[in-house]
C-alpha cells in the first residue's frame, strides 16, 4: 500500500464526556475505529500528529500504531470545536490491502471561461470510488475558455485514475454565465434614478424663484 502518514494510537478503557475532555487535556484526541465486521476500538490518538495527518485532506489515510499491530485506516469524520475548531473527535475506518472505498471528493475549477463570464459550482464534491491508496484529493474541472451558456455535467468530467464517479451522469457540477443583473436590482436603479430626478428638479426651481423676488 501507498505511504501514510503514521500514528501511534492508544487504546481507550474509559468513556463518556468528562474521559474525553481528559484525553483532550492529555493532549490526546478520542478516536473510534471500525469496520470489516470488527468491534469497534476506542483508541486516543496525538493531537498534533493528528491535525498534520489530515490537514487539507478530506479523506486522510493514516497507518495506526495499536500496541505494536499496525492497522491502516481512512478518516471518515472529523468533529472540531465550533469556535477554536481543533479536532474533538475523530472515526475511522478499517482499509485493507486492494479495497476500493467510497468517498466525497471535493471540486476543484481550473482555468479561466471566456472574458465577461463567471462560473457557477452547482457540487461541491463528488461521490468518487476509487482504491483506497489512490484517493485523489480533489476532482479538477478545467474551464478554460468556456463560453456563456456552458454546462458541465458529471458525464463531461475526466475520472480519475481506477475510479468511478456515482453522482448521475446528467448531474450539473459547472454552470458558465454572463453576469446579469436581478429584477430587485433594477428596480433598485431605476427607483434611485427617478429620485435623483425628482430631486434634480426641485433643486432648479429654487433660483428661478429667488430672481422673480429679485
Amino acid at each position: 500500500m501507498a505511504d501514510t502518514a503514521k500514528l501511534t494510537a492508544t487504546p481507550r478503557t474509559e468513556f463518556g464526556k468528562g474521559a474525553a475532555r481528559r484525553t483532550r487535556r492529555a493532549g490526546l484526541i478520542p478516536a473510534v475505529l471500525y469496520g470489516h465486521g470488527a468491534e469497534p476500538q476506542h483508541l486516543a490518538l496525538p493531537s498534533h500528529d493528528t491535525f498534520l495527518a489530515v490537514k487539507n485532506h478530506a479523506n486522510a489515510l493514516v497507518t495506526l500504531d495499536i500496541e505494536g499491530k499496525e492497522q491502516t485506516a481512512l478518516v471518515k469524520d472529523i468533529q472540531r470545536d465550533p469556535v477554536k475548531r481543533h479536532i474533538e473527535h475523530l472515526d475511522l475506518v478499517i482499509v485493507r490491502a486492494g479495497e476500493r472505498v467510497t468517498v466525497e471528493v471535493p471540486v476543484h475549477i481550473e482555468g479561466e471561461s471566456a472574458p465577461g463570464t463567471i462560473h457557477q459550482i452547482e457540487l461541491q464534491t463528488l461521490t468518487v470510488t476509487v482504491p483506497a491508496t489512490r484517493i485523489p484529493d480533489v476532482v479538477t474541472i478545467s474551464i478554460d475558455g468556456l463560453e456563456d451558456g456552458t454546462i458541465v455535467r458529471v458525464a463531461d468530467i475526466p475520472r480519475p485514475a481506477d475510479a468511478s464517479i456515482e453522482d448521475d451522469a446528467e448531474s450539473v457540477v459547472v454552470v458558465i454565465s454572463v453576469p446579469r443583473a436581478s429584477a430587485e436590482d433594477l428596480e433598485a436603479d431605476e427607483a434611485a434614478a427617478e429620485a435623483g430626478a425628482t430631486a434634480g428638479a426641485e433643486g432648479g426651481s429654487a433660483p428661478a424663484e429667488e430672481s422673480q423676488e429679485g
